[in-house]
């Protein structure tokens, strides 16, 4: 059973930073996806950014420019969010996925992940 555990959740004021945490344990597959979601009170769960076993990466339009994915060797999924906005505030999630390759262009899709975390709030203020 595949765990993911995010950290780093807060509360910051409009064009403040924050970096999100997402340990993976149990994790085997040698081909992943791994990524961010978000969802804000009363909308749906939106794709932010997203990150391949090969580094590959793609992002929201919306947090293009802002924020940062990347990834270690122990499999700790990260993301650098900066210049904050009001409307980035929600509760973010990370998400994972092994298996068969996906197409680019459904990385951003919370259909396509199977293990998801428990989420953490992140709350800007403007």
């Amino acid at each position: 059973q595949v765990q993911l555990v995010e950290s780093g959740g807060g509360s910051v004021q409009a064009g403040g930073s924050l970096r999100l945490s997402c340990a993976a344990s149990r994790y085997t597959y040698s081909t992943y996806y791994m990524a961010w979601f978000r969802q804000a009170p009363g909308k749906e769960r939106e794709g932010v950014a997203a990150i391949d076993s090969y580094g590959r990466t793609t992002y929201a339009e919306s947090v293009k420019g802002r924020f940062t994915i990347s990834q270690d060797n122990a499999k700790i999924l990260y993301l650098q969010m900066n210049s904050l906005k009001a409307e980035d505030t929600a509760v973010y999630y990370c998400a994972a996925r092994g298996g068969v390759p996906l197409w680019i262009g459904s990385w951003l899709e919370p259909s396509r992940y199977l293990h998801w975390g428990q989420g953490t709030q992140v709350t800007v203020s403007s």
